[in-house]
């Protein structure tokens, strides 16, 4: 009787053995003259020959769907008993508008047309700008697309940063560390990627480097190769923190930037690096920009009316900001307060 012993790593057992280990159980019924014992993270096989091999290249193949899925379930080990050819590639390629699986084995995907769209702009393009309100799935879509990019091994890391501006409440002022100061402000890319990546799988690739999420000032001086960068709130970046975070771009490396112009949390005196942004890069090809209005709102449905409402007010205050320009105009006075954003052009 030969014996072999597989160690599961990084990998949750409930998510990976199932309920009370039903998958193991599912896979022992299916060899009965086999032994397949789970104790802890390792899982032991005992058995002769031929049939280990067989067990231990269906338990690779679950290992290796787990990373992909996030989650082993009935079916999974169904289809890999019954099949020697299915593989994860059949699964993707048999749902073309799945963007990743998410940690529980849900689907992840693009809600609405401008969604979509966005998803198709990271395809073509190495730098992309997602512009619109809270709650149109700016952050999420992009986060999708960069777990997929990592788990096809189309980039080998993924770097998620945004500048910390204070909004209302001064962070010297915060309790703790400055890590602890500043993981408030990065709480939603962290729930995005624990809706993707399974708690000890994320915990691995954050513990070496392979998920870097940062306050933008950590980018200065770095060049980020090979891979997916995603840079959020970026309505909040200077002109210099904007070039600084461009010029950062490697070989092989996707820029995504997100931002919303109706939140800017600047000094007054203070140009958005994002608007400028838009109004120097327009034109260059292979940069993709894509506009989110209410419409792409995924929230409660009164986020869209509550978007809807602050736009209008914000065209009203707009117009009136016109009239009084054109007004200091005739009389010969120059008004420095115009707001910069009035003349991007996207």
């Amino acid at each position: 009787m030969v014996e072999k012993v597989i160690t599961l790593e990084n990998i949750s057992l409930i998510d990976f053995l199932g309920t009370e280990n039903q998958n193991i159980k599912q896979l022992a019924a299916a060899f009965p003259s086999s032994k397949i014992i789970s104790r802890g993270n390792e899982i032991k096989i005992q058995g002769q020959t031929p049939e280990i091999t067989k067990i231990h290249e269906i338990l690779s193949s679950l290992i290796d769907h787990y990373h992909k899925f996030g989650k082993i379930t009935h079916n999974s080990v169904n289809r890999y008993l019954s099949s020697d050819s299915f593989t994860d590639e059949e699964v993707i390629v048999t749902s073309p508008d799945v963007i990743v699986y998410g940690s529980k084995g849900g689907v992840i995907k693009a809600k609405t047309p401008n969604q979509q769209k966005l998803v198709d702009a990271i395809e073509k393009n190495d730098l992309v700008f997602a512009l619109g309100p809270a709650g149109t799935g700016k952050t999420y879509v992009s986060v999708a697309m960069a777990v997929r990019a990592l788990k096809n091994k189309e980039v080998k890391k993924i770097i998620i940063s945004r500048p910390v501006v204070e909004a209302g409440e001064s962070l010297g002022f915060l309790p703790g560390d400055m890590k602890e100061k500043v993981d408030p402000y990065l709480r939603p890319i962290y729930d995005a990627l624990e809706d993707m990546i399974p708690v000890e799988k994320l915990k691995y690739y954050q513990e070496n480097k392979i998920i870097e999420i940062a306050p933008l000032a950590y980018m200065r001086g770095r060049t980020l190769n090979n891979a997916f960068v995603l840079l959020d709130e970026a309505q909040n970046t200077t002109p210099a923190q904007m070039k600084m975070f461009l010029t950062r771009m490697g070989p092989n490396a996707k820029l995504m930037v997100n931002g919303d112009w109706s939140q800017i949390d600047l000094p007054r005196n203070q140009r958005s690096g994002l608007m400028e942004a838009l109004n120097i890069l327009r034109g260059v090809k292979g940069i993709g920009v894509v506009e989110m209005t209410a419409d792409d709102v995924v929230r409660h449905r009164l986020v869209k009316d509550i978007v809807n409402a602050y736009s209008k007010l914000e065209e009203e205050r707009r117009a009136k900001r016109d009239a009084q320009a054109e007004e200091d105009e005739k009389n010969g006075v120059v008004n420095n307060n115009r707001r910069f954003r009035n003349n991007v052009q996207v």
